[in-house]
């Protein structure tokens, strides 16, 4: 039985303006009509039924999840009383699916990226499931890297391929650029999508011999769930959760785990700056977003990205080039592109500004 688990507990701050902790990345619509979630979501319908699509997030965006995603059960808003990093998210979600409708194959997802070879990305996930059914193993999609990134971790894999995968030799933090080079030479490195693939079995197994504290908050949590009224042990037992991400707690240190490689047109979507990687250009180099005919106007300008939400103003442009403009009802946020990952720097220095 196959079960998804849709991580969407994230605050945002990467895309603030356009998102912040109760309007998250999540459900903003930056491709299509749709939220980012509910692409998520449309794209595994075809697999998997949406009794078995489970979504984790936290109490301030669940009403709002919910009102976005109306044909899911309520029971399958897996609602967490506070961000503790992906470790504790999966541990708990993990619990909570067994508990609700026994032991599955889990597949792991992120609720904020863009896939864009659907067809592809169902077949890989056929393809893990007969992986992790055949040997408990552990599963991870790998995204072949095109350039030499410097702002994902990536997979350094054995080079003998194994049943549609290889075996993963070593996790690497996110390189220095001299470093993400020599990966993209060897060929046998990928970039860690965050997606992954493992029975319910598994991962708590996992947990139990290399996380004990988390599996002891685990075990308190699991006695609360015949609780009609246990939110508020809930809220204490996250609270003893080391705040530490999947990858750091399980996957580094697990030695059963597989990559699989993933060409499905995949972008984690981190920053502004990749929208100059999914959308068309100006002919000066400038992507706009929420363009009406006359509301941006650039001159001397080039390679910029400008999102004019509001479209209440003019936004013009004279002498500017690698920039990113974001004009929204109550921020005007300007930086330039090489700083667009420092923006939750920015809105940490904002909130003490207010």
């Amino acid at each position: 039985m196959l079960i998804a688990l849709i991580m969407a507990g994230g605050s945002g701050q990467r895309f603030w303006p356009l998102s912040n902790e109760q309007h998250p990345k999540q459900l903003l619509k930056l491709f299509s009509d749709k939220t980012m979630i509910r692409e998520t979501v449309d794209r595994i319908l075809p697999l998997i039924p949406r009794e078995r699509i489970f979504i984790a997030t936290n109490i301030k965006q669940a009403e709002d999840i919910k009102k976005e995603l109306p044909f899911l059960p309520d029971e399958n808003i897996i609602k967490e009383p506070m961000f503790k990093d992906t470790a504790a998210c999966i541990g708990y979600a993990s619990l909570y699916i067994k508990n609700k409708i026994g032991r599955g194959n889990l597949l792991v997802l992120p609720s904020d990226h863009l896939i864009k070879e659907r067809n592809a990305f169902l077949e890989i996930i056929e393809r893990g499931e007969n992986l992790i059914e055949k040997d408990g193993r552990i599963a991870v999609f790998g995204i072949k890297p095109d350039k030499p990134e410097t702002a994902y971790g990536y997979i350094e894999s054995s080079k003998d391929r194994e049943g549609g995968a290889y075996r993963v030799v070593s996790f690497k933090e996110k390189p220095k650029l001299p470093v993400a080079k020599e990966y993209l030479k060897r060929g046998n490195y990928y970039w860690n999508s965050g997606m992954f693939m493992w029975s319910t079995k598994t991962i708590l197994n996992k947990i139990e011999e290399f996380m004990p504290g988390h599996w002891e908050t685990l075990q308190r949590i699991e006695k609360l769930f015949s609780s009609k009224s246990h939110w508020d042990e809930l809220t204490l037992a996250f609270d003893s959760f080391e705040k530490i991400s999947i990858d750091y707690g399980i996957m580094e240190k697990a030695g059963d785990v597989v990559v699989i490689p993933a060409d499905i047109g995949w972008n984690d979507i981190g920053s502004f700056t990749a929208l100059d990687e999914i959308f068309a250009h100006r002919e000066n180099g400038s992507v706009v977003r929420q363009e009406t005919d006359d509301n941006v106007v650039e001159y001397h300008s080039h390679d910029n990205i400008i999102i004019n939400e509001e479209h209440s103003k003019l936004i013009a442009t004279l002498g500017i080039e690698d920039t990113v403009i974001v004009e929204t009802k109550d921020v005007l946020l300007v930086c330039k592109k090489d700083d667009a990952q420092d923006i939750k720097a920015l809105l940490k220095r904002v909130k003490e500004g207010i």
